[in-house]
């Protein structure tokens, strides 16, 4: 089918490729695996005709992770967000007006820094929200930022007030606290599994701090099917329900599923498979489900051949493929 759109599109930049550490992605997929990797994030007229080939309208573009947040010196990573989204608006925005959009990158490491520069990206280069690789380095490389802490709170109120979506992307666990149980096992630390159970649990603490209570209006997007939380928050709620009694319970007013259903959206980017896709619609709404590929770490023919041949309501089909992204948007 023809019309898609895809939010979860990555791409890098020459000044990204000098700060970037990839050896992790390069050891667990192959060095010749992330030579190409690196060279499609580069090139913008082989991603057009890719999306020409397999029926993608649009594409919303966003810095690759750990981008930005993976560089422990505030000043340098405050430096890559605007640079990157400078050479979006410039490379993609500008150049392909009616294909290509953004996803603004920003640097947690100075929160008040971040919340000027989404208010900018936005406003100015337009750009159509934020995308966050996970918690953000602060000093060094094992003193993480997750989203929910109280320093934050000054960028969630500049998102609040410019009511724009901020796609909470994976990143890999923590070096030296979070990678323990991996040990022999490397291949599951980035995105065969390690990204999920990271960012799904990332998203969870946003849900308990009482940050949807403070801020209603607020929009997350999740990848790949909501990192498993459609499966896993109905029994995360039934644990908690049982443990009212515990401590570390959280502050939030409602419900887990409250706001997974009011404040959050799912991509289907990287997880073809219907079943899910079926399980995430019956957990969070045909109307909170948008298509996206995770270009070009997965193939845009590989989501095509399965998006346009999934046993899906036809209504349906439409709405996750661009209805759901339009009104998101604004597109």
């Amino acid at each position: 089918m023809h019309g898609k759109i895809a939010l979860e599109e990555h791409l890098s930049t020459p000044a990204n490729n000098r700060l970037w550490d990839s050896s992790g992605e390069a050891l667990r997929n192959g060095a010749a695996y992330m030579a190409d990797i690196e060279r499609r994030l580069l090139d913008v007229d082989q991603r057009l005709a890719e999306m020409d080939r397999c029926g993608i309208a649009k594409a919303v573009v966003s810095l690759t992770s750990p981008g930005a947040q993976g560089i422990p010196d505030t000043a340098a990573a405050t430096e890559l967000a605007r640079d990157a989204n400078d050479f979006v608006a410039e490379h993609y925005l500008s150049a392909h007006p009616d294909r290509l959009f953004g996803f603004a990158a920003v640097a947690l490491q100075d929160p008040a820094a971040a919340a000027d520069e989404a208010q900018r990206a936005v406003t100015e280069l337009g750009m159509k929200g934020v995308l966050i690789n996970g918690y953000s380095d602060v000093g060094d490389h094992d003193t993480p930022r997750y989203l929910d802490e109280d320093s934050v709170t000054v960028f969630w109120e500049r998102i609040a007030a410019l009511d724009v979506p901020v796609y909470l992307h994976p990143r890999e666990p923590l070096p030296q606290d979070g990678r323990r149980i991996y040990q022999g096992y490397d291949s599951l630390i980035g995105s065969a599994w390690g990204f999920a159970h990271e960012t799904g649990t990332h998203a969870v603490r946003l849900m308990l701090s009482g940050l949807f209570d403070r801020f209603p209006n607020l929009t997350v997007i999740l990848g790949h099917l909501g990192e498993g939380l459609p499966q896993l928050l109905p029994r995360l709620q039934h644990r908690l329900d049982k443990q009212h009694g515990g401590t570390g319970l959280g502050v939030n007013a409602e419900p887990l599923a409250v706001y997974f259903r009011r404040n959050f959206y799912l991509t289907t980017s990287g997880h073809f498979h219907t079943p899910a896709l079926r399980n995430a619609i019956e957990e969070i709404g045909a109307d909170r489900v948008l298509f996206s590929v995770d270009y070009p770490y997965e193939s845009m023919r590989e989501a095509m051949e399965w998006f346009d041949t999934a046993e899906l309501d036809d209504d349906v089909r439409d709405r996750v493929a661009y209805g759901n992204a339009a009104a998101l948007l604004r597109l």
